[in-house]
């Protein structure tokens, strides 16, 4: 590239953003919040996702949860993707342990952060004992210990099919209450 086409390309990208902040396995979607991000800091939370005996789920088996309460329509929008993914996990060959901490992080950063919708990949396995496997199986038993998890499935085949989850995280408080005010104002 010659001295004059790399000063028109700098020129040219100069008020250019990223549209991720990706770090290692973590990506998170720009977000209409543009609140200053505080991160957590994880060394002052209890960790209490349990690892231990592991019933392990058959690779037919797609995931599916949904909390007490939630609408039925909620968990329906949710396996149709329908929902925007805000931010996505990578688990692909990690150690179980990383994949207890990672997990724990990212749903605090998430929840912090006022997420609603995330993807997490798992990976996909050939055999019932493969890693993927056991990782999807664990990540079956974590994200039913989070209280803010209302719902997950298994994601549509372009994010990943039964390799990776769709989450539907709980309302923030905020969010609940900008909600109650926006339909508020359409009843007056």
């Amino acid at each position: 590239m010659n001295p004059d086409d790399k000063s028109l390309f700098l020129d040219a990208m100069e008020d250019v953003q990223p549209l991720k902040r990706c770090s290692n396995d973590i990506c998170w979607q720009p977000s209409r919040n543009t609140r200053a991000v505080q991160r957590i800091d994880m060394l002052q939370l209890d960790n209490f996702l349990t690892t231990g005996f592991l019933d392990v789920l058959p690779l037919g088996e797609p995931l599916a949860f949904k909390r007490e309460g939630l609408q039925t329509g909620v968990l329906h929008k949710l396996r149709q993707g329908k929902y925007s993914q805000q931010a996505s996990l990578n688990l692909l060959r990690q150690p179980v342990e990383q994949c207890r901490q990672m997990l724990f992080a990212f749903i605090h950063q998430a929840r912090q952060d006022g997420l609603r919708n995330i993807l997490i990949i798992h990976g996909k396995g050939r055999e019932d004992r493969s890693h993927a496997n056991i990782i999807r199986s664990y990540l079956v038993r974590w994200l039913t210990e989070f209280e803010d998890v209302q719902a997950f499935c298994t994601a549509l085949p372009h994010h990943g099919g039964s390799g990776a989850c769709y989450v539907a995280l709980k309302k923030s408080a905020e969010a609940k209450q900008e909600n109650g005010e926006r339909h508020a104002k359409r009843s007056r």
